[in-house]
């Protein structure tokens, strides 16, 4: 799932999702105080341009140059960024909300990606990271894009690599009020607060 990958996706069409942005960003984060955010995996820009309409500072990431020259247009308020952040680390203790919404983190042995990701939530910061669950895909065997979402990091192995800086606040299966394309309908949600 390199910048290619992506790209290509991107530009199969005009508009690829909703622009609505996802439930579980809206259930969980309205009523914080707003802060700097950073929303990993921005794609065309739904939940980047929520939090900024809400009083967030937003740096919106993602991989692929497609996605965030659709998202970007008209919205200059917002940094947009192109990383790989397996490869370019973020900066580290800098965001109160990081949010990660169906970004794909493929194990590794050191979990060197993940926990650059939990490096980059500030002190009294949030971490929000939704996958669909990945009972609701059929078997690697049975699909036709040789995909297997347990090649990825599930929210309960990110709990499992918490400190005891973390405090787990909501970890969840629920449905989602849109189905995503296919027939995944159900969301795993975690939203975890570091030591202030």
């Amino acid at each position: 799932m390199d910048q290619q990958f992506w790209d290509d996706m991107y530009s199969g069409s005009a508009q690829r999702f909703s622009g609505l942005p996802n439930d579980a960003l809206v259930t969980e984060v309205t009523g914080m105080t707003p802060g700097q955010a950073l929303d990993l995996g921005c794609g065309e820009g739904a939940d980047a341009y929520w939090l900024a309409e809400h009083g967030w500072r937003v740096t919106a990431v993602d991989i692929s140059q497609v996605a965030l020259d659709r998202a970007a247009a008209g919205h200059p308020e917002i940094a947009w960024q192109r990383a790989d952040i397996t490869v370019t680390p973020l900066p580290a203790r800098s965001f109160d909300l990081v949010s990660a919404h169906y970004f794909p983190i493929a194990h590794e042995s050191d979990h060197a990606t993940l926990r650059g990701l939990l490096e980059t939530v500030a002190p009294g910061g949030t971490l929000l990271f939704v996958t669909h669950d990945p009972t609701e895909f059929p078997p690697r065997e049975e699909n036709s894009h040789d995909f297997d979402p347990y090649d990825f990091y599930q929210p309960s192995e990110i709990v499992a690599l918490l400190g005891d800086e973390w405090t787990v606040e909501v970890e969840d299966r629920r449905d989602r009020n849109r189905p995503a394309a296919g027939h995944q309908i159900k969301d795993l949600v975690l939203r975890a607060r570091r030591a202030g």
